[in-house]
């Protein structure tokens, strides 16, 4: 267990610099930055992001826990699943665009006209970041990260608990040390007027995240679903004009209660059809130029032992790593011509939306998490996992030596 946390803690401070945490990377940078005020306001916001990091993942392992002590085998990641949380997500994440952008404030007060004072909802703002960190950042696993949630997923709740709460307060270690001890941060910049255009310019890889969500929505939920989240999308980014220009109104003294109804209506009317759109939509037909076989349990077992080496990819849309690994080695010529001379067979798992049979496979295999790579040999021996980061002199050494062949 203490090696299993110890695991679960260095793979939560190596998440920080991985690929899946791009996408709130601004939002991080942002509140790194305030550091650099008072003491007190410093451990306030740090101690808002910790919490709401930790209850978070405590959240979610609660509920996968729950799902699968009720018979439902999902693995870790199952949030981005969801069509539906895939959605609400990009909607969230566009707000929070829009916010950095100025077209609205949250938590904001107004001193005089035109200066506005980051103090009023500091610690809240911080929970929420973390929160969303954890919601987006965690699918993925990061060395050290899979075995440590393979073994939580095995153990008892309360193990299984402790080594979660483990991974969150390694992901939050860097940031709250540098809020509870403020002479960490003596490097950092004083704030200043640049801190706007800073804010502002922070924006875009948000809206970069923006896109990445409806892109795995599309391969979730198909065309229908797309058009729904652009169109939702549009709603809500004219709710939050609307909703900014109300904000102006009241701190100048004027009505603004009919722009803030007519905000909410907006919001419902973008959020409510959702969910019977999203859950219903067909996914997309993925195209792959290296020639694939279906994976299933049964295909593996049926191929396995009988001279042929066998590759599995098990992959998700969400997964930013797996899709790095796809553009950098496994569709990299070198690799398309390992597999065709050695005669690999060349598997995907998608688990893009709920695929029981894959979570199975990760627990029988010791993983919690994505990406996982499995190359079993031609001879029917013992299947061997490679790093969850690929090279291409990686996947042609695994195939040469699962299949007996040199390429």
């Amino acid at each position: 267990m203490l090696t299993a946390m110890l695991a679960a803690f260095a793979g939560g401070i190596i998440l920080n610099f991985m690929p899946c945490v791009f996408p709130i990377i601004s939002l991080k940078a942002l509140g790194l930055l305030r550091h650099t005020q008072s003491p007190a306001q410093s451990r306030k916001e740090g101690l808002g992001f910790l919490l709401g990091c930790v209850l978070t993942m405590l959240a979610l392992a609660g509920v996968l826990l729950a799902l699968r002590a009720g018979g439902t085998a999902v693995g870790w990641g199952f949030q981005l699943q969801s069509p539906l949380v895939i959605a609400f997500l990009a909607l969230v994440i566009l707000g929070a665009a829009l916010n950095l952008l100025g077209v609205f404030e949250v938590g904001l007060s107004v001193q005089r006209a035109g200066e506005l004072t980051i103090e009023r909802g500091a610690f809240l703002r911080a929970a929420l970041t973390g929160a969303l960190s954890i919601i987006v950042a965690t699918p993925c696993a990061a060395p050290f990260m899979a075995s440590a949630i393979g073994y939580a997923l095995v153990q008892p709740p309360a193990v299984a608990l402790a080594i979660f709460v483990a991974l969150a307060l390694g992901f939050t270690a860097p940031f709250t040390l540098i809020s509870l001890f403020p002479a960490l941060g003596k490097w950092l910049p004083r704030p200043g007027a640049w801190m706007n255009t800073l804010k502002r310019g922070l924006a875009f890889p948000m809206f970069g995240a923006f896109g990445w969500l409806v892109w795995v929505l599309a391969q979730q939920a198909g065309t229908t679903a797309l058009a729904a989240i652009l169109a939702a999308a549009v709603v809500v980014s004219f709710a939050a004009w609307l909703y900014g220009m109300a904000q102006q109104r009241r701190f100048a003294g004027h009505d603004h209660k009919v722009l803030f109804a007519l905000t909410a209506a907006l919001l419902l009317a973008a959020i409510v059809p959702l969910p019977s759109i999203v859950q219903n939509g067909a996914p997309l037909t993925a195209s792959n130029t290296i020639e694939e076989v279906k994976w299933s349990p049964q295909t593996v077992a049926d191929n396995r032992g009988h001279g042929k080496a066998i590759f599995v990819n098990f992959t998700a849309s969400w997964c930013i790593t797996c899709q790095v690994n796809e553009k950098t080695s496994l569709s990299t010529q070198a690799v398309k011509a390992a597999l065709a001379k050695t005669g690999t067979l060349y598997m995907v798992a998608d688990s893009t939306k709920f695929n029981a049979d894959i979570d199975d496979a990760l627990n029988e295999l010791g993983q919690g998490s994505l990406p996982l790579y499995v190359v079993y040999p031609a001879d029917g021996g013992a299947p061997k996992i490679l790093p969850q980061v690929l090279t291409p002199s990686i996947v042609v050494n695994a195939l040469t030596q699962a299949s007996g062949k040199k390429t």
